[in-house]
């Protein structure tokens, strides 16, 4: 076969991959429905390595050793698992509507951008989308009525927790619903043609920059510009078409503003994820088939062992902590809120138990949301 005839033959082979995986998550969907009449959870570990062992098996004599399969099947499996999520979520609570209004920072390319595609793709038919200029103006459209969600970062495992994010959710009445995890890939954008050797500008949000910070260091005689968002900084670099300004952001996003790629591979730490939060003016109930988190902040007071009773309090209860983080109080100096994340739906005992035994132990608490956990831990393979 010609080399042309070859790669026909490929796409070909593709398409009918894609038509697989499409009918394969309608399958999906038609499991969840089926576990949901049964009261089963969404989740079969048990299952899912029989179902890998089986696939591993069957893919020796093709030639496809066991690693390839299972890497590409982890991948479906997680998948499966959040589709079947957000099935049962939408028929407990009514989420699935036709069009969604999002908020969310920056414009179309941003990386809230890709996180809010990402979410909301299994939850409506047509996302509105609201690019805003900072977390303020997020969290006010939704407060306002102008959206019906709002995509926030609120941690990156190379620059950690976003404070501003963390202090908005202390004051706004917004739930959190909902999160996600997103893989960032920072990449230097350009011009088609940009010299790298004479680049005098690089522009990017300041969360951006910081999980960069390292390469940049060995950047000489180069400026950093600050933007509202990585979308921002496209904009800016394609607007003034100046080849010595580039910009610090995903490949996929530098795209949609005709920049290509001129270093790959940025970020201070190689795995670089970034993890968001779905807020809405409404609480959302989670089903029982499928694991929650409740996030809550608390006040103890500074009195001596008083963060340590708290804490005990989850442990008693066998409630498995995930997240604590502080922020101190505006007007109150030396003084903490405590911002804590659980593996716990809320309406079950225990935690129900833990927060009334926390509300007369503490000086103040307040639930920020219960929302269906997005971590889809990958089945280990038994021998």
């Amino acid at each position: 076969m010609e080399l042309d005839q070859i790669r026909t033959a490929i796409s070909d082979t593709d398409q009918q991959l894609l038509g697989l995986l499409a009918k394969r998550r309608a399958l999906a969907l038609a499991v969840a429905e089926a576990k949901l009449s049964q009261n089963k959870p969404i989740r079969d570990q048990k299952r899912e390595q029989e179902l890998l062992l089986s696939l591993i098996e069957q893919g020796k004599p093709l030639g496809l050793d066991a690693q390839y399969v299972t890497r590409i099947y982890h991948v479906i499996i997680e998948d499966s698992v959040l589709q079947q999520q957000a099935k049962v979520q939408d028929q407990l609570n009514g989420e699935h509507t036709p069009a969604v209004r999002v908020a969310f920072l920056g414009g179309q390319g941003s990386y809230s951008y890709w996180a809010t595609q990402k979410y909301f793709t299994r939850r409506a038919e047509r996302i509105i989308e609201l690019g805003c200029d900072s977390f303020n103006d997020i969290v006010k459209a939704v407060e306002t009525g102008h959206a019906d969600y709002a995509v926030l970062p609120i941690e990156n495992t190379s620059s950690g927790s976003i404070n501003e994010v963390y202090d908005l959710l202390q004051h706004t009445r917004l739930s959190i619903v909902g999160e996600l995890t997103h893989p960032i890939e920072h990449c230097l954008l350009g011009l088609p043609g940009t010299d790298l050797s004479k680049v005098r500008q690089v522009c990017s949000h300041p969360q951006v920059i910081a999980q960069c910070s390292q390469f940049l260091l060995g950047l000489t005689n180069v400026k950093i510009e600050y933007c509202e968002s990585s979308s921002a900084a496209f904009a800016k670099v394609k607007a003034l078409q100046d080849p010595t300004i580039i910009a610090i952001g995903g490949e996929e996003g530098g795209k949609l503003y005709g920049l290509e790629v001129l270093t790959r591979e940025l970020a201070n730490q190689k795995q670089n994820v970034s993890r968001f939060i779905v807020v809405a003016r409404k609480p959302v109930q989670v089903a029982k088939a499928i694991p929650a988190k409740t996030t809550f902040i608390m006040y103890t007071g500074q009195q001596p062992g008083a963060l340590v009773e708290a804490l005990l309090v989850l442990k008693q209860h066998g409630i498995s902590m995930s997240k604590l983080e502080s922020r101190p109080i505006p007007g109150n100096p030396w003084e903490e809120m405590f911002y804590v994340d659980v593996s716990a739906n809320l309406n079950d005992y225990a935690m129900t138990r833990a927060l009334e035994e926390l509300n007369n132990l503490t000086k103040f608490v307040k639930v920020l949301g219960c929302y269906p956990s997005d971590e889809v831990t990958p089945t280990e393979i038994q021998a």
